[in-house]
């Protein structure tokens, strides 16, 4: 691997020293049938829970569910703003997401490692009736901030 230039390092060094812990930034978005044509479509998959209405709808669901990492994305359109590159990342899904449903993600940092110039987060997604759908962990390291703290 080539190595980074002085000036990017200032950079990556500014952003970390700008991202404070209880930094907090918020998105929502409502996921319809062409989010999951797409993201199926994308990452080929194919479950019957996200594709198949009658499978769907004799499950405990009652009809088909959004994919529970194009839910999880949604942490990506946050990291993207911030440039953030996640070395580490975990999910736990609490309840399903349908299409249709807003979800509205907020993440919160948490922790700021200055030996590895790291940082982790939390991330919690309520859907529009205030029950949170997903919680999320992550690390990494922030890299060129477009967003205001």
């Amino acid at each position: 691997m080539a190595e980074a230039t002085e000036d990017f390092k200032r950079q990556l060094r500014a952003a970390f020293d700008e991202l404070g812990v209880g930094s907090s930034f918020t998105y929502r978005r409502t996921f319809t049938e062409g989010d999951v044509v797409l993201f199926c479509g994308v990452t080929g998959d194919l479950n019957p829970y996200h594709q198949d209405e009658t499978f769907a709808r004799a499950s405990w669901y009652g009809r088909r569910i959004i994919p529970g990492l194009l839910t999880g994305s949604m942490l990506t359109h946050i990291g993207g703003l911030l440039g953030f590159l996640a070395t580490e990342m975990t999910f736990e899904y609490l309840a399903p997401v349908y299409p249709g449903e807003t979800v509205t993600c907020t993440v919160t940092f948490v922790e700021k490692d200055e030996q590895k110039r790291r940082v982790t987060g939390r991330a919690a997604f309520v859907n529009q009736d205030g029950a949170e759908v997903l919680r999320a962990r992550f690390s990494g390291f922030p890299g060129q901030m477009r967003l205001a703290t």
